[in-house]
């Protein structure tokens, strides 16, 4: 069976779904590789590493019967509507951004598997796409941050005195939350941090980060996710953050609900009430933002000179290791797929069953049923 990675074509994507490092891990699957010509390039990795490493590189279209798909972002419709009849695609497909690629999926009658969907269980951690590439997106947004400041983050001792360090409070301790804390402390910054799940303190801690405790209702969620909280619960916290922001350096927010817009944490006014070069990193921003004002791929400074930056494609601003964590995601779940050569979903898997979004001419609630 031939594996067809084609070039991603989603402006500002520059991450691609298979490595050459890894291609050897499906070959000894009994698969065939292709990839499209330049499709590694933004990742350091070119057509040549890729013959080396056993695949065939395709000038043209990669698609053309291929009996799986691996990409990071969805295919199109009119990409699905290529494909031939019973074709599996593997990628990032949202089920509330992109119904109408899972529409032309079901209408070619082609398998089509979301990254998204992967279940959060400990047999299913190796495939969790969501999670390696909140990792790449906690390291980038301290980076950013720090490069956006104009403050250094550690403490200094000089013979011109002393140089103290920077606040910085992270909102959300989920992955890319409890990356960022980590990278912040690396850089020598002071860094606290608030989640509405008071489990996540321990974490928060033993990344040498105070946690700050707000003593509001917890709002655990299933699958290490939050709960959608009230809008009387969000003005409280936002009340009681307020003075925690006001004395940050930097603010970084992560806070996300899966399939829903991003809650909003932080007012204009309690922007304002941060000092004058401050800085915040949204990487809300593409689904609502937890900053009011942010946007997406733009950084805007306000009349208090709060410098405010809105992430859009974060992960691909690191395509090298961003592209390494996905590959290793995606293979491991088409491995968990493939026998003796042949990729045959089994539909009793908790992990398939739960990342399926189209089979068999069918959408995800009449597979389960």
């Amino acid at each position: 069976m031939r594996v067809a990675v084609p070039k991603e074509i989603r402006d500002g994507e520059k991450r691609v779904a298979l490595v050459p490092d890894i291609i050897n891990k499906l070959t000894r699957l009994g698969l065939d590789v292709s990839i499209e010509s330049g499709a590694g390039l933004n990742a350091q990795a070119s057509d040549k590493a890729y013959e080396e490493a056993g695949a065939t590189v395709v000038k043209g279209d990669v698609l053309k019967d291929a009996d799986v798909v691996l990409s990071v972002t969805a295919l199109t419709p009119a990409q699905m509507k290529t494909l031939k009849k019973g074709a599996i695609t593997i990628s990032f497909l949202s089920t509330t951004k992109e119904q109408d690629s899972i529409n032309a999926a079901i209408a070619a009658n082609v398998t089509a598997f979301s990254l998204e969907l992967v279940p959060r269980i400990s047999r299913a951690q190796s495939m969790d796409g969501l999670t390696s590439q909140a990792l790449c997106a906690g390291y980038r947004a301290v980076i950013v941050g720090a490069e956006l400041s104009p403050r250094f983050f550690p403490l200094l001792m000089t013979a011109a005195g002393t140089v103290t360090p920077a606040q910085v409070l992270v909102l959300g301790a989920g992955v890319a939350g409890l990356q960022a804390i980590a990278t912040a402390r690396r850089l020598g910054a002071v860094v606290s941090a608030y989640d509405v799940r008071p489990s996540s303190a321990d974490e928060v801690k033993s990344m040498g980060a105070t946690f700050i405790n707000l003593e509001l209702e917890s709002l655990e969620g299933t699958g290490g996710y939050a709960r959608e909280m009230t809008e009387e619960r969000a003005a409280k916290q936002r009340e009681l953050l307020t003075p925690y922001i006001a004395k940050s350096h930097v603010l970084i927010t992560t806070a996300a609900v899966p399939g829903r817009a991003a809650p909003r944490l932080v007012t204009q006014t309690m922007v304002d009430s941060m000092s004058p070069g401050a800085v915040i990193v949204d990487l809300a921003a593409e689904t609502g933002g937890n900053v009011e004002g942010s946007k997406p791929g733009e950084i805007i400074t306000n009349s208090n000179g709060v410098v405010i930056w809105g992430g859009k494609d974060v992960p691909s601003q690191l395509p090298f290791h961003a592209s390494m964590l996905y590959s290793r995601n995606v293979v491991n779940l088409l491995s968990l797929m493939t026998k003796e050569g042949v990729v045959t979903p089994d539909f009793d898997d908790e992990i398939i069953i739960g990342s399926v979004v189209a089979h068999n001419g069918e959408g995800k609630e009449a597979i389960k049923k």
